[in-house]
């Protein structure tokens, strides 16, 4: 019904004459090449990489952005360049040198270059860098301030803070009849 060089030879034809083409014509006698997926598998994992461990999401708030007012979820970690005023829930709040957030934070690692001013639980870490400064309420599994590092306001471990809620505090009375 078609001779072997019926249509798609004359398409085939047609391609390496137009002047628009973007992709060099197959020699005579050969078929094209077949086209290639858009993202191979090996770009995939090398975005994984950058992102740092392999899974999640990252929100960077730059210099000179503000955030007002928000609830963050689904974010595995942000970076603050600029300003935020939020609450969230998340993994890893990296806060530089110009940055600054306000709100509350429940965060397994908190690193901190800027300013934090709230309430911090880092239920895992919490690092101050000799340019941070934090402060409000604070708690922390484990805390390194590196010197020139700032932290003030109510602070206290987590493990310190659970046993204080069970136990109450009490003043301890005068002995009498000591001399």
């Amino acid at each position: 019904m078609f001779k072997s060089d019926g249509l798609f030879g004359k398409l085939e034809d047609a391609a390496r004459k137009d002047p628009r083409s973007t992709t060099p014509p197959p020699p005579a006698g050969q078929n094209p090449p077949a086209p290639r997926a858009p993202y191979p598998e090996p770009a995939k994992q090398e975005a994984a990489a950058a992102r740092g461990d392999g899974k999640g999401s990252k929100l960077i708030v730059g210099p000179d952005i503000k955030l007002k007012g928000a609830e963050i979820t689904d974010c595995d970690t942000l970076v603050v360049e600029g300003r935020v005023e939020a609450s969230m829930d998340s993994r890893v709040i990296q806060i530089a040198q110009q940055g600054v957030f306000s709100g509350t934070v429940g965060i397994d690692v908190a690193e901190i270059h800027g300013r934090f001013e709230g309430e911090l639980t880092a239920r895992k870490t919490l690092v101050i860098h000799a340019t941070g400064k934090v402060s409000g309420k604070i708690r922390y599994g484990k805390l390194h301030i590196e010197e020139g590092g700032e932290v003030s306001g109510d602070v206290g471990s987590i493990a310190a803070g659970d046993s204080a809620r069970k136990a109450p505090i009490t003043t301890p009375k005068p002995l009498s009849g000591v001399a």
